[in-house]
């Protein structure tokens, strides 16, 4: 049975797309820690966990994290964009890229915000903007 990620991927389940490639694709959190919390996915590849990606899908996943944490930055005011591999809620592999003002912006315990619909799409459309010029 496909993953909820694999679902949002295909397009199945409606997302805050903010890059994506034949491989890899990239939306926003909808329970973020701060504005323009990104999650990173393969879209071919189920495991949950990181290390059991094969070494072309773990590299290109990384530099595709790489080019979206670029454009992240420059679409999200921020000093600098944590990475976070958690892996523990969606049984697929995620890296978080969460927009940091201090350290404690990368604490999972902290509440999560709560952005309307409108506000998330207008930060995943400037990511994407971001992304694209890349």
């Amino acid at each position: 049975m496909a993953t909820i990620f694999t679902k949002i991927a295909k397009g199945e389940i409606p997302s805050y797309k903010v890059a994506e490639n034949e491989e890899y694709y990239a939306f926003l959190d909808i329970n973020p820690l701060a504005p323009g919390h990104t999650l990173v996915i393969p879209k071919n590849v189920e495991d949950d966990y990181i290390f059991n990606l094969d070494g072309k899908t773990y590299a290109g996943l990384w530099e595709f994290a790489r080019k979206v944490a670029l454009a992240l930055k420059a679409a999200v005011p921020c000093k600098r964009v944590g990475v976070a591999v958690l892996g523990m809620e969606v049984p697929h592999t995620h890296i978080h890229l969460v927009p940091l003002n201090s350290e404690s912006d990368l604490d999972f315990r902290k509440e999560k915000l709560s952005l309307d619909g409108d506000r998330m799409k207008e930060i995943a459309d400037s990511i994407l903007s971001e992304y694209e010029k890349i």
